[in-house]
């Protein structure tokens, strides 16, 4: 059933559009998780002091992947290596980086079985902040739908029928965000 009452479209439209955003974002979260091989995007949060501005490291140097558990770092500005060493060193990704003054290597050890249960504890945790949040989300229209009922702009019915709506949409965000994490789940475990 689509849902057709004007007051109540623009908002559910909204309800769905912040559910896909709560996706991406959870997509987004577990990119930046090591999971054995090297991925630029475990990158995307360093952000290095650039003459007095935080800048990525994106935005400052060709990041490339040579071999599966290696990335290598070339900065635009080599006066910039010692700096961006730094950053990575005080950073949570658990590699050591080592530079020849040019360009920087980050070797990626084979994950322990213990570091691969942590990592998967760290998955789940992203996965259930994300249901939360979609849960809010579910929360915020429903409020508004019953919002709409106290202004009689909608019906008792209605009400009924669009709260299904919207519990129906939650459930295939959450079906979706659950399916994220069991592959993110295999991809860590994957040797």
């Amino acid at each position: 059933m689509a849902i057709s009452n004007e007051h109540v479209r623009p908002k559910f439209e909204e309800f769905e559009a912040r559910l896909a955003k709560g996706l991406t974002h959870l997509k987004n979260e577990f990119s930046t998780v090591r999971a054995g091989r090297a991925n630029p995007r475990i990158l995307d949060k360093i952000t290095v002091d650039y003459y007095g501005t935080p800048t990525p490291l994106q935005q400052m140097a060709n990041v490339t992947v040579p071999e599966a558990r290696m990335i290598v770092i070339a900065p635009y500005d080599i006066s910039m290596v010692k700096d961006i060493v730094r950053t990575i060193a005080a950073s949570d990704l658990g590699v050591s980086p080592a530079d020849d003054g040019k360009i920087i290597r980050l070797a990626f050890p084979q994950l322990t079985e213990d570091r691969r249960k942590d990592l998967i504890k760290q998955v789940k945790k992203m996965a259930e902040d994300a249901k939360v949040a979609l849960r809010n989300d579910r929360r915020d229209i429903v409020e508004v739908i019953r919002k709409f009922k106290k202004d009689n702009l909608v019906t008792e019915d209605e009400v009924s029928l669009y709260e299904k709506e919207v519990q129906k949409a939650l459930d295939k965000a959450i079906e979706s965000a659950d399916k994220l994490c069991k592959d993110k789940e295999a991809e860590v475990l994957e040797i």
